[in-house]
């Protein structure tokens, strides 16, 4: 899966260039699930000095004008640890909870996640819970690179199209909240030390319509994009990004 998934992304790359990213990956993944356990216990200080904020400006011009703000994710790097950065920094926020296969350790996540101030919205309740959480004037996190199926907005990702959740973009426009990518990468070196990024997301389309909403989705997509390339060793490359294929298309996924 993990090879499928590179050679789509990287059509042009050598074979082996794909191997070694491919084994970095989950030697990443590995690691960071261990540094997620590690993270519970740790004080709000340890925390903001493991994670260096990149864009706070963004989020403290929202809150001066009582704005919600829609942080959209997507799987690279330690978005936990991104979550956790930002509460220890004094923001107030709440994520979109996936539920878990497996129901002990999807237990044991939010429990852990409830002890850092991390707000839980059922993925069954994100309709009313975003808008009201944005509403607020809270940061909001959201996943943005999960299959969205027949539901989803086409959009470029690594010039294939992907199914993409409209949910971000609409429910900030509901809310009127501003919308920015997040997105937190471990820097170089043994210690567990990250640099969280938060971009504000613009486009030129106005209003609530499906133009506006396709750009919006188009504009965090791309911005995603442009880090994995940036850190491709980081990416959770077995999560099948275009699993559904656009209507009349057959499954773009290889063999």
């Amino acid at each position: 899966m993990v090879m499928r998934q590179l050679r789509m992304a990287f059509p042009g790359a050598d074979e082996g260039w794909r191997r070694r990213v491919a084994r970095r990956s989950y030697a990443h993944f590995c690691a960071e699930v261990v540094g997620t356990f590690r993270l519970v216990g740790a004080r709000r200080t340890e925390i903001r000095g493991r994670t260096r904020l990149n864009g706070e400006e963004v989020l403290q011009e929202a809150a001066r004008e009582g704005r919600g703000v829609m942080l959209v994710s997507g799987h690279l790097g330690n978005w936990e640890v991104g979550a956790a950065g930002l509460v220890a920094r004094g923001f107030p926020m709440d994520i979109v909870l996936a539920r878990q296969r497996n129901v002990l350790f999807d237990r044991y996540l939010a429990r852990s996640r409830q002890r850092l101030g991390i707000g839980l919205i059922p993925r069954e309740e994100a309709r009313h819970g975003v808008v009201a959480s944005l509403k607020a004037g809270k940061l909001l996190g959201i996943m943005g690179d999960q299959d969205a199926r027949r539901a989803g907005i086409f959009v470029d990702y690594f010039g294939r199209p992907a199914s993409t959740a409209r949910g971000p973009a609409v429910l900030s426009m509901r809310a009127g909240a501003t919308v920015a990518t997040f997105h937190t990468v471990r820097r170089a070196g043994w210690k567990p030390r990250y640099d969280i990024y938060i971009e504000p997301v613009t486009v030129a389309e106005e209003g609530r319509g499906r133009a506006a909403v396709a750009a919006v989705t188009r504009a965090f997509t791309a911005r995603l994009e442009e880090r994995v390339r940036q850190y491709p060793e980081q990416y959770l490359w077995h999560h099948r990004r275009w699993k559904t294929p656009p209507p009349g298309e057959r499954n773009p996924e290889p063999r």
